[in-house]
């Protein structure tokens, strides 16, 4: 189906119903890594399609890792290589995963030979200079090709030796998670440091499950040191991953800015995925959340602005942004300063884009102040950034005349997002 240039986006009354997303990226990603690197055939269940997840397979089938996916079974089977990735050198493209780039350059290192690693145009931007100073740490020669700290990166493998390494925590928690994942398969035990203040610890935690679920442990000190043993590696195992707790967001607001109701099913409070906490932003603003057995439910009540730390859920700001916009009284979103290093700058792209729909936007080095104002007709552009689609969309639920450029972005991680969201504002 061809995607349009631009899609308008119909309003709605209240958004009743139930939806299932499709299975989480990152836990689809993680779950990946330690399926390759275990020794024995895993089943992941519940897995994503998307673009992140393709390349990923994309770039283990180069490294000679076979992993067979049915997307309509939403199963990948995978043949693990015990710890060595079989390719004696290859080419990877990774588009704009971070994820991708940063687990495998850990997970290359671990072979024998060349690996280069290369994106599109913003990922070239993006930063990876801590991962690769690590890695040195670790006896791996790796470096930025073009001197910028950022891909594309060029791995001179020969295996992990193991030892000390200090790692920075404030730029992306992905460097730590692509560590601690290749630190089973190293030559001898690997101790991490985090230096300076961890971001998105959730995903952390999430990493260190996954792990666990595949037969290796990481001993951790409160995720401000982690102790591995090695060389241990991975186990196969059949892992079920859970529905997007990020891509749920979008549903639960749904249900806050037009005053309805929305179960989201596969969550619970007990998830892997620490944005499932979005739901107590959404309670403090004045929504209603039930948490069941296997789902969480979120009804819209008045809306009132709130004060938010989003560190440690900084994938669920650019919703709680445009929740925002519907509240009495102004939100401030804080503690984001990283999130100018994803697939956008995404502080400077919302405050652009929430301007040109009549919102007051105050924009500091790691925040966002939202001042509700009478919202009006818009065409909003989109970064090439999923997140900014599905969340820009949301305000088209209530403002009539809004119109997201380039909605095709959302394949990133979501391809069907349009779809269900059309599906779902249509059950009432």
């Amino acid at each position: 189906m061809t995607t349009p240039d631009t899609l308008e986006i119909q309003p709605t009354g209240p958004v009743v119903g139930s939806i299932r997303p499709p299975g989480s990226k990152s836990l689809t990603n993680r779950a990946l890594v330690c399926a390759a690197l275990a020794k024995g055939r895993s089943r992941l269940a519940g897995a994503l399609d998307s673009d992140d997840t393709r390349v990923m397979l994309d770039s283990l089938a180069r490294l000679g890792i076979a992993a067979r996916h049915d997307a309509r079974e939403q199963t990948i089977d995978v043949d693990g290589c015990a710890g060595r990735p079989p390719a004696q050198g290859a080419e990877l493209y990774v588009a704009n995963s971070g994820t991708t780039v940063r687990f495998l350059t850990a997970l290359v290192a671990l072979g024998r030979g060349t690996f280069r690693l290369d994106g599109n145009p913003r990922m070239r931007e993006r930063p990876i200079q801590d991962l690769l100073r690590a890695l040195a740490e670790l006896g791996v020669y790796a470096r930025s090709e073009a001197g910028t700290g950022c891909p594309p990166v060029v791995v001179e493998a020969r295996g992990i030796s193991g030892g000390r390494v200090a790692v920075p925590g404030d730029v992306s928690s992905q460097f730590l998670s692509g560590l601690l994942m290749a630190a089973p398969c190293a030559a001898a035990p690997v101790e991490i440091v985090v230096e300076g203040e961890l971001v998105s610890k959730p995903y952390v935690n999430m990493t260190l499950a996954v792990m666990d679920a595949f037969g290796a442990t990481a001993r951790n000190d409160a995720l401000r040191r982690f102790e591995i043993d090695a060389p241990r590696g991975y186990r196969a195992t059949d892992y079920a991953i859970e529905p997007d707790a990020s891509a749920a967001s979008y549903f639960f607001a749904a249900a806050a800015i037009t005053g309805g109701r929305v179960t989201v099913e596969g969550l619970s409070r007990e998830s892997l995925q620490g944005d499932v906490a979005f739901c107590d932003c959404l309670a403090r603003m004045g929504c209603r959340v039930e948490y069941g057995q296997n789902g969480i439910t979120v009804a819209g009540g008045a809306l009132s602005g709130i004060e938010a730390d989003m560190n440690a859920i900084s994938d669920t700001a650019q919703t709680l942004a445009v929740v925002a916009l519907f509240a009495q009284g102004p939100t401030l979103i804080h503690n984001v300063a990283h999130v100018r290093h994803k697939e956008t700058d995404r502080l400077a792209a919302l405050a652009a884009e929430l301007r040109k729909l009549g919102a007051g936007v105050d924009e500091g080095p790691d925040r966002l102040r939202i001042a509700p104002a009478a919202l009006g007709p818009a065409a909003l552009d989109t970064y090439d950034d999923h997140r900014m689609a599905m969340s820009l969309a949301l305000v088209g639920l209530r403002v009539p005349g809004v119109a997201i450029r380039q909605p095709g972005c959302v394949a990133k991680t979501y391809p069907g997002y349009f779809d269900d969201l059309a599906r779902l504002a249509g059950e009432r």
